[in-house]
């Protein structure tokens, strides 16, 4: 048992050992202080068949683990000549099944070793970048404390070609350190004529408790079963999984003997494993792939999260979100300027909450004049322009199930722009030129409404570009003005059937069109002092007949 913390814990497993007939032999963590360590001591001294070894100094990734791996093996051999296998563990480790159950598990199996060993181009969980390279360069410099020293002695390396001889004969091998070999295949490995050879070389190996018995056990074993008896999982960036209380159920279904790595105030799991054989687990074969769809579950929860939803291991890296948005909605820009009520009209005939402005400048146009949405977001503008793509996520988030809808136009906040073109959740569709008409009944001097004018046809040239960019990725749809007021029910008819929250069927009618009489004059006038209103298309300039009367509307079929 190798132990580096929690004690109390240790003794308590070490004495479940014990009691079942086990000999155990404990390396204690030379970074230990001496006197922690003459308390377990003493805490374990009337039982006999419990023993100490030789202390080293164990780091993660270096040596020191395989010595004190050595060491205690060494004394178990020696001092234990009854034992047939011997099974490393740490002070982590929690026995899941009754201890008579391994004996008797592993009596039937006199000559199998068990341990995890597969050569590097088979294993897909290494972490680090350092696969073959481990094996082939040295490693002088402890990865977690002198990790600068440590890159740069790789890189240098690297550089220069440098490649150590691996000793012949073997083929490196890695797998979990948690192992259980026989007597005769431990002992040949430490009683080989060759081992200073092995350790030498292994000595500057990254992580080498993951490679020495594992590569060395091929050139002994008999009979190998390439997988642990310890229940032992990693998470994405290869830290293991900490198992607490609230794991027991889980811990129970892996019907594995041994699982590592036990919180040590799990006091619900030590006092429920460490028990009497009633109240075990059943006998079974050990299973642990019957738990891995759980963590399997768990690292995507972690790593993609639900969609939408920006959690603290994934923000704020942008890419890392598994969807920008929770669910789909749609801005409209230039309807409610070119129709009357049209707010209105796309509440009744799709259901869904449709919001004014929610980029304007004076505040956000929540639907009905709310002040707070769901999730208490605030109608304040200077909130919602700390952080817009936020403001919008958290909308749609809060309001999960109802399709959100709202306005969007060259008057807004534009740093959204982007954002929407990017949403595959979005749709947008967009009437060029439409902000034109408010313009035009308003009651303000010409040249104001001339310079006006220049100013929003450009923001609103530039946010066409980015909703034309390669980059965008939302359902986009753009028409001019002058040829959507041509037959504006065939553009409303697809984006109402895609909205799609009501019962399908052919729209009645369209939304009221605002009165045009006199805008292509407008427009003309714009053009003779001296801006061009290009984004309306080929507008007519008298729309109107002769007679000064509005030229009858095409007539449409309804179903």
């Amino acid at each position: 048992m190798l132990v580096h913390n929690a004690l109390g814990r240790a003794e308590q497993v070490a004495r479940h050992w014990a009691a079942a007939g086990c000999p155990v032999v404990i390396h204690v963590d030379r970074n230990v202080p001496r006197w922690t360590n003459d308390v377990l001591v003493k805490a374990l001294a009337d039982l006999p068949d419990v023993i100490f070894c030789k202390r080293h100094r164990c780091e993660w990734g270096t040596w020191g683990i395989v010595a004190a791996s050595q060491g205690a093996s060494e004394v178990m051999l020696e001092r234990f000549p009854e034992v047939r296998h011997v099974y490393l563990a740490s002070g982590s480790c929690l026995p899941l099944r009754p201890v008579q159950e391994l004996i008797d598990y592993l009596a039937e199996r006199p000559r199998t070793d068990f341990i995890e060993s597969v050569t590097t181009a088979d294993v897909p969980w290494t972490v680090g970048g350092l696969d073959e390279e481990r094996f082939t360069m040295s490693f002088p410099f402890s990865w977690k404390k002198h990790r600068y020293l440590f890159d740069r002695w790789v890189a240098v390396q690297r550089r220069l070609g440098v490649k150590r001889r691996i000793p012949k004969g073997i083929v490196p091998h890695m797998g979990s350190q948690w192992w259980c070999l026989t007597r005769q295949t431990l002992s040949a490995i430490l009683q080989d004529p060759e081992r200073a050879e092995f350790d030498r070389y292994f000595r500057k190996v990254w992580i080498p408790d993951e490679s020495y018995f594992q590569t060395r056990v091929r050139l002994y074993a008999t009979n190998i079963e390439s997988r642990s008896l310890t229940l032992s999982k990693f998470d994405f960036q290869g830290k293991p999984h900490i198992f607490y209380d609230d794991h027991l159920q889980l811990l129970r279904r892996s019907d594995c003997f041994v699982a590592r790595k036990i919180w040590p105030h799990a006091d619900r799991l030590y006092k429920a494993f460490l028990t009497d054989t009633e109240g075990a687990m059943k006998r079974t074969e050990p299973n642990p792939g019957k738990i891995d769809r759980i963590f399997a579950k768990a690292v995507v929860r972690r790593t993609r999260g639900r969609p939408g939803l920006y959690m603290q291991s994934r923000f704020p890296n942008e890419g890392w979100e598994n969807g920008v948005t929770s669910g789909r909605y749609s801005v409209f820009e230039g309807f409610a300027d070119l129709f009357e009520n049209f707010d209105s009209w796309l509440t009744n005939t799709t259901g869904s909450r449709v919001h004014g402005h929610l980029f304007a400048p004076e505040r956000v146009e929540y639907a009905d004049q709310q002040a707070v949405m769901n999730g208490a977001l605030s109608d304040s503008a200077p909130l919602r322009d700390y952080n817009p793509r936020a403001f919008l996520t958290s909308l749609i988030w809060n309001s999960r199930g109802e399709r959100q809808c709202f306005q969007f136009g060259p008057h807004d906040t534009q740093d959204i722009s982007w954002f929407l073109a990017k949403d595959p959740n979005a749709q947008i569709s967009v009437i060029t030129g439409a902000w034109a008409v408010p313009l035009f009944k308003s009651n303000s001097n010409f040249a104001d409404i001339r310079k006006e004018a220049a100013q929003l046809q450009k923001i609103e040239r530039e946010h066409l570009n980015i909703l034309r960019s390669g980059y965008s990725k939302a359902r986009i749809r753009i028409w001019t003005m002058a040829e959507f007021i041509e037959a504006p029910m065939e553009p409303l008819q697809t984006i109402i059937d895609e909205i799609g929250n009501k019962s399908q069927r052919r729209l009645a009618e369209a939304p009221k069109l605002a009165d045009l009489t006199g805008f292509g004059q407008f427009l003309q006038n714009l053009k003779n002092q001296g801006m061009h209103p290009y984004l309306m298309g080929d507008f007519p300039v008298a729309r109107e007949g002769s007679s000064g009367q509005q030229s009858k509307r095409k007539p449409y079929l309804v179903r």
